[in-house]
């Protein structure tokens, strides 16, 4: 098996106890906690700040929210973060931080401006690449101050001890965690998302939903992430449907953005599963965002899992709300199956890879990426590099294997 060893945990770390829960993050959350920005900077006595985000969060002038409280403040914006953010935005961010001579960073966005901002607050304190920096706990000194709010309620980054970065020149996407890379502030505040486009709620959210599936099933599961999880899929999937389809419904908002909260603090501790291995070569090479790439996947592998932890997929069928009398066991766990394919085509997300033009002689390379991935070990099921092979060929459209 092909899994990277700098992702194993120690035997004594995958027990399922209660003090192993970690949640480094001070989080506010509420409508219009963005305007505590203020409050923290002149609390900690910040003079310099870079602002990461992207030209998206730009343009819409939600930045506006960020530097009309910086009256007096140093500060300079990097906005060139890239969908699936790159070494490069890293290095660019951190000339900018450099010039500035920032004492804080603040950013907003989604998880990859996030993602960026977690690279250079490393890198601020740390010395060379972020490329040395794959695996756990593998930064010597503490990072620079992080503020981060989410503008998407998907990839919870602004909370979790993961950091995700493209290295453009191997196509491969590398994770750098520890619980120095979270955040030591979170605003989470549904009002930003509220001008979130319709395809991008849509695919962020099924994402959150990935997150909080992943999280239940994991070897790693403990009682609080498993009531973080649960509760996570029963808000997800109560409000996606009206986040995407009424976009300006705060409530839905609301609950979309508490159940992708939720599912980061969970996942934060129990890792993810092949769902999110699996995604990440199709970005590195194929540029698919990552939720998309995560919501086209996700059916394909809890099909592979069912098998392996029906009880549990028979718990995520009754929290997203299906007639589950008189079917046996197994047929609960598929239920669970049919209502994310349900919910993934009611909000458009498409089935396969097949747009992308997957070459199918690349499936090989991708599988041997996905094998490194951490969360290879954290799957309920024992999964082999043959496995993930015909879990991409049942994914990218025109191929169906039969996965058992």
């Amino acid at each position: 098996m092909l899994i990277n060893e700098k992702f194993f945990y120690k035997e004594e770390e995958k027990v399922n106890t209660i003090g192993v829960f970690k949640n480094p993050t001070q989080i506010l959350y509420g409508l219009g906690v963005t305007d505590q920005i203020r409050k923290i900077i002149d609390e900690q006595n910040y003079k310099n700040i870079l602002i990461i985000t992207d030209a998206g969060i730009v343009k819409t002038g939600l930045i506006n929210q960020i530097t009309r409280q910086l009256d007096n403040i140093n500060y300079s914006i990097y906005d060139q973060t890239q969908p699936n953010p790159t070494v490069k935005n890293c290095n660019d961010a951190l000339d900018l931080l450099r010039e500035v001579d920032a004492d804080a960073v603040i950013t907003m966005g989604g998880g990859s401006s996030i993602d960026v901002a977690k690279a250079v607050c490393l890198l601020a304190t740390n010395s060379g690449s972020i490329k040395e920096y794959e695996g756990i706990d593998t930064c010597v000194n503490e990072l620079l101050p992080l503020i981060a709010i989410p503008t998407t309620a998907g990839t919870a980054s602004e909370v979790t001890t993961f950091t995700v970065i493209t290295d453009e020149v191997r196509q491969y996407k590398l994770t750098v965690g520890g619980v120095k890379i979270a955040p030591k502030w979170a605003l989470v505040d549904p009002l930003v998302t509220l001008s979130l486009p319709k395809h991008i709620t849509a695919s962020t959210g099924l994402d959150a939903l990935v997150h909080a599936i992943e999280s239940y099933t994991s070897k790693m599961a403990n009682p609080i992430t498993k009531a973080l999880a649960r509760e996570a899929i029963r808000k997800i999937s109560n409000n996606l449907r009206q986040a995407v389809y009424n976009g300006d419904n705060i409530t839905a908002r609301d609950n979309m953005l508490m159940g992708s909260l939720l599912a980061g603090l969970a996942f934060n501790n129990t890792r993810l599963g092949n769902c999110h291995a699996l995604s990440h070569p199709m970005s590195a090479i194929y540029g698919v965002a990552h939720g998309v790439a995560n919501s086209i996947l996700i059916p394909h592998v809890m099909e592979f899992n069912t098998l392996a932890v029906p009880e549990l997929f028979s718990d995520i069928a009754e929290d997203m709300g299906e007639n589950l009398e008189g079917l046996t066991l197994m047929e609960r766990a598929a239920a669970a199956v049919d209502a994310v394919k349900k919910l993934s085509k009611d909000i458009g997300i498409p089935t396969t890879f097949s747009e992308y033009k997957v070459d199918e002689s690349q499936i090989d390379r991708m599988a041997k990426d996905a094998m490194l991935s951490g969360n290879i070990a954290a799957n309920p099921r024992i999964t082999t590099y043959e496995d993930v092979i015909e879990l991409y060929r049942r994914s990218i459209g025109g191929v169906l294997v039969e996965v058992i």
